[in-house]
């Protein structure tokens, strides 16, 4: 898939107007396109789709400078992390790609940290990853801003919290923090990034979690709506194949109506495509 290129630092700021060319999707662009690329394999679709998405991918990634790698790297592994959401996204699931993708930049880009981080052997395990990237705010919460190091009472309140050993605790703390006086000592002479700016606070922040809910909803409420257009048996079919938790298989409703598997199928295709009309003209 052909993306604006980012070779070099000096060539970001290139990078990020070339990304704002591509618009932003509206809900129903981007549930037609999902369609498309998830039923036909239409690649260019899914270019459409990875696209309008590069400036999530930039905005995270740039949370991430404060452990001393290079932005270009960073970009470059979120840009393989939308590109994998959208192959694994669902549009029929009733939200947007944002929401789900978000999660895939985040993880691929915490990966590519892992990996490359001057650390020996370090995030071995989801809750070690976990450690790795909370110790810093949960050390802010729990001590006073001119302590050193923590106390064993912190330290077994932070092993308790993430549920990691308190020796993972503390090896942590002295791969992350020996021999810096203050956490305002530069990471490296050749960065302006301090140790106190190298831990991200992955929740996200209320307003986005409210836009999001927000979204669903709208989704969630614009479907049901749209369902009470099909008929009774169109209705049906497309709760027992699209929404139930085991979908039916065509052979079982053929059964279950007294019809062909392919006069099923066809139905299913007709009720999808009432749906998508009705979700269009009132989205």
């Amino acid at each position: 898939m052909n993306l604006p290129v980012l070779s070099s630092e000096g060539n970001l700021a290139f990078y990020l107007q070339e990304i704002k060319k591509f618009p932003i999707l509206t809900a129903n662009e981007e549930f037609m396109l999902a369609k498309r690329y998830k039923e036909h394999g239409d690649t260019k679709a899914a270019h459409k789709l990875v696209t309008s998405h590069l400036r999530l991918v930039a905005k995270i990634a740039m949370g991430y400078r404060g452990y001393g790698l290079p932005i270009t790297d960073l970009i470059s592994e979120g840009n393989v992390g939308i590109m994998q959401a959208v192959k694994k996204f669902d549009p029929d699931k009733g939200f947007r790609l944002a929401t789900y993708a978000m999660w895939w930049i985040r993880a691929q880009i915490q990966e590519y940290v892992l990996h490359s981080w001057s650390l020996v052997k370090i995030g071995t395990t989801a809750a070690q990853k976990k450690l790795f990237f909370n110790l810093k705010k949960l050390k802010n919460q729990l001590q006073s801003i001119d302590e050193d190091s923590l106390s064993p009472e912190n330290v077994r309140e932070i092993a308790n919290r993430l549920d990691v050993k308190e020796s993972e605790v503390t090896s942590m703390e002295n791969r992350l923090y020996t021999g810096d006086k203050s956490l305002n000592t530069h990471i490296t002479q050749e960065t302006d990034a301090e140790w106190q700016d190298m831990l991200v606070d992955e929740k996200d922040t209320q307003d986005i979690i409210f836009e999001n809910k927000n979204e669903y909803n709208y989704r969630k409420n614009l479907f049901t709506k749209a369902l009470n257009i099909l008929n009774p048996r169109e209705k049906e079919i497309i709760e027992l194949r699209r929404l139930a938790e085991k979908p039916k298989k065509l052979e079982e409703l053929s059964q279950k109506y007294k019809i062909s598997r392919e006069r099923v199928r066809q139905i299913e295709e007709k009720a999808i495509e009432k749906l998508q009309k009705e979700v269009s003209n009132n989205n």
